[in-house]
């Protein structure tokens, strides 16, 4: 019985579902159900068919919008008739990153006088346009009023929260944050991405009790590198993790190391930056269905699967002006999670996000390897702080090559737990059992390289 729940709980960390509360613990509902049901002006409880009821007359009116007042949506929906369902909604063809790359100006639905911010989004290649997001201030109240709302699940009036994320610039992630946390009478230190461990760790032990919102790999850092012995246990109360995608071994060492609650959040800069956040059973992604509705589909045929089944994101902008979003395919890979969530919300749940389709290096047999895998193997291991992983062919074999960054030494211990987990961990395990890819070399970077962490982190395709 021992090793059945131990492979149990092993699936639950793997699929981002932390083990439940023990005992009799009361989980409060998330916050975002009645500041959704005040969004939807429903004075009864709130319930999914009232959701379901809300979003379809918004859909119809986001798709009249943008068709009257974009040229781009007008020359889309050219052949789309009159959208009465959501059948009639699943036939309009998709919006894709490519389409903001080259059409942005032309999905913009209002005069730029009325653009409050608009974000540059660089390409991950050395060519092509960035992508361009424009926003109205009501567009960006949204976000505030979301974060308001959000972060009442793991933080109080009166208590502070340290933001470890782009917070310099008026309307930047952090700046909204910090808005949206000034409503709620708590106290905020805009601390900017961690470029610097020890002043991190410095303003950390001037707030006791503090959240801190930050990168995953920044924040473990502080947690578990070199000299992060100055923060004791219990010094920290909450840290809600973003910006990338977010291993549960992350969150379940900073929760070993700091006995803290470690909650995540999903979202883009497409989603207006807030897309959805866990509650307090730290159980999936409740959305932001106000604003957003969400569909998963089948990356090769575009239709939609079903609740359970894992698939791409596409969202629809509900209620943003400047540049509504219709359809638009992210390229993250996750599901709708079925089961009801224990805090007994109504809202939909989005399960972990597993990274990107196009971020997934193939492989032979039909198989392919992504960061995700890697990082729920690696980061597992006391001491790795972050590692760098490239693919590389020799002798018509895929090979795969890692840099690890560690903490303190230990490097012939961590090699070795590394080729364990590896080989033995599931999903990479099969990559190696069956001959897909071979393990060619661990190297070690005690010095760590610099990084923002803003960017996504990838396998680089080395071959051919």
């Amino acid at each position: 019985m021992v090793i059945l729940e131990q492979a149990r709980k092993q699936e639950q960390i793997f699929r981002g579902i932390r083990p439940e509360p023990a005992g009799n613990q009361v989980i409060t509902k998330t916050p975002l159900e009645n500041w959704i049901r005040q969004r939807l002006a429903v004075h009864a409880p709130l319930t999914s068919s009232a959701i379901a009821a809300y979003q379809l007359e918004k859909l119809k009116e986001v798709v009249a919008y943008a068709r009257e007042r974009s040229p781009f949506y007008r020359e889309l929906f050219a052949h789309i008739g009159p959208m009465n369902s959501l059948a009639d909604f699943e036939r309009i063809p998709f919006t894709t990153p490519a389409h903001v790359r080259e059409q942005g100006m032309r999905m913009v639905c209002t005069s730029l006088g009325e653009i409050k911010r608009i974000v540059t989004l660089q390409t991950s290649g050395t060519t092509g346009a960035s992508k361009r997001l424009f926003f109205t201030g009501g567009d960006l109240e949204s976000t505030i009023d979301f974060f308001s709302n959000g972060m009442s699940t793991m933080v109080e009036a009166g208590e502070t929260v340290i933001i470890f994320l782009p917070g310099e610039q008026p309307d930047s992630v952090g700046d909204l944050l910090s808005r949206g946390l000034d409503r709620t009478g708590m106290k905020v230190v805009i601390h900017g991405p961690v470029r610097d461990d020890a002043a991190a760790r410095a303003e950390i032990m001037r707030h006791r009790g503090a959240c801190l919102v930050g990168i995953p790999t920044q924040i473990l850092s502080l947690a578990c590198g070199a000299g992060s012995d100055v923060i004791p246990a219990g010094w920290v109360k909450s840290v809600l993790l973003s910006t990338d995608y977010v291993p549960a071994a992350i969150g379940e060492r900073l929760e070993k190391r700091w006995g803290c609650r470690v909650f995540t959040h999903y979202g883009m800069t497409e989603t207006g930056l807030g897309g959805g956040v866990e509650c307090e059973a730290r159980g999936g992604y409740h959305l932001r269905e106000a604003d957003l509705y969400t569909e998963i589909v089948d990356p090769l045929t575009g239709q939609p699967v079903a609740d359970g089944v894992e698939g791409e994101v596409v969202f629809t902008t509900l209620t943003r002006t400047g540049m509504p979003l219709i359809r638009y395919r992210t390229g993250d890979r996750a599901r709708m999670l079925t089961e009801p969530c224990p805090c007994g919300s109504v809202l939909r749940r989005l399960g972990p996000v597993r990274g990107r389709f196009e971020a997934a290096v193939p492989l032979a047999q039909g198989l392919s390897l992504n960061m995700p895998i890697l990082d729920e193997a690696l980061f597992a291991i006391d001491g790795v702080l972050n590692f760098a992983a490239e693919v590389r062919r020799f002798a018509d074999q895929d090979q795969l090559h890692l840099c690890l960054q560690v903490s303190g030494g230990e490097e012939e211990r961590i090699a070795r737990e590394a080729v364990a987990m590896l080989l033995r961990k599931e999903p990479v395990a099969p990559l190696f059992r069956q001959k897909a890819l071979v393990l060619r070399s661990i190297t070690f970077d005690t010095a760590g390289w610099f990084t923002t962490g803003t960017g996504k982190r990838q396998i680089k395709d080395c071959r051919e």
